[in-house]
């Protein structure tokens, strides 16, 4: 499980030159907008990020959950 969580480790922090692309171009488009316009933009971000972030979320809990289960007990 450990390779498992490095490895998407090391996928996070090698894709943030793929991220940052997107975060220009919106930039430079909200910079042409009136203030009503580049609200509407940022809802329409964060309306489109909630489907992964949830996915994520349940996955992560469901894993969390899985693994505390099978931990030995330590004696304290």
């Amino acid at each position: 499980m450990k390779k498992w969580l490095l490895l998407v480790v090391l996928m996070a922090l090698t894709a943030h030159t793929s991220w940052a692309q997107g975060c220009a171009v919106c930039t430079k488009v909200a910079a042409g907008m009136d203030s009503k316009s580049a609200k509407g933009l940022n809802g329409g971000i964060i309306y489109l990020a909630f489907l992964p972030l949830i996915i994520m979320g349940t996955l992560g809990y469901i894993w969390w959950k899985h693994n505390r289960n099978e931990m030995p007990a330590k004696g304290l």
